[in-house]
C-alpha cells in the first residue's frame, strides 16, 4: 500500500485540494491517521483526520466523483506549494 506524503497537496475524488500536515498515530489502535486541511475556507472545520487506509481506497464508480479519480485521495503534483513556511 503507498503512504501519504506529508507536506502535498492532494485532490479529493469530488474536486477539492487538500495539505496533508501530518501523520498521526490511533492511541488505541495505532493505526496511522492523516490529519489535513482544505486549501479553501470552509464554516464546519479546518482540519481533518482519515485513516490512512481510507484516504487512499479505491472508490467504485459513482455519479459525484467529478474527476474521474480511481481512489478517494490522489497526490496533485501539478499544485506543489509548500505551506509550512
Amino acid at each position: 500500500m503507498e503512504t501519504v506524503k506529508i507536506g502535498k497537496i492532494y485532490r479529493h475524488f469530488k474536486g477539492n485540494y487538500y495539505f496533508v500536515e501530518n501523520i498521526a498515530l490511533d492511541s488505541e489502535t495505532k493505526e496511522r491517521m492523516v490529519v489535513y486541511k482544505p486549501i479553501y475556507d470552509r464554516e464546519d472545520s479546518m482540519i481533518w483526520v482519515r485513516n490512512e487506509k481510507m484516504f487512499l481506497e479505491e472508490i467504485p464508480k459513482r455519479p459525484d466523483n467529478i474527476t474521474g479519480q480511481k481512489h478517494r485521495f490522489e497526490l496533485c503534483e501539478e499544485l506543489q506549494k509548500d505551506f509550512t513556511k
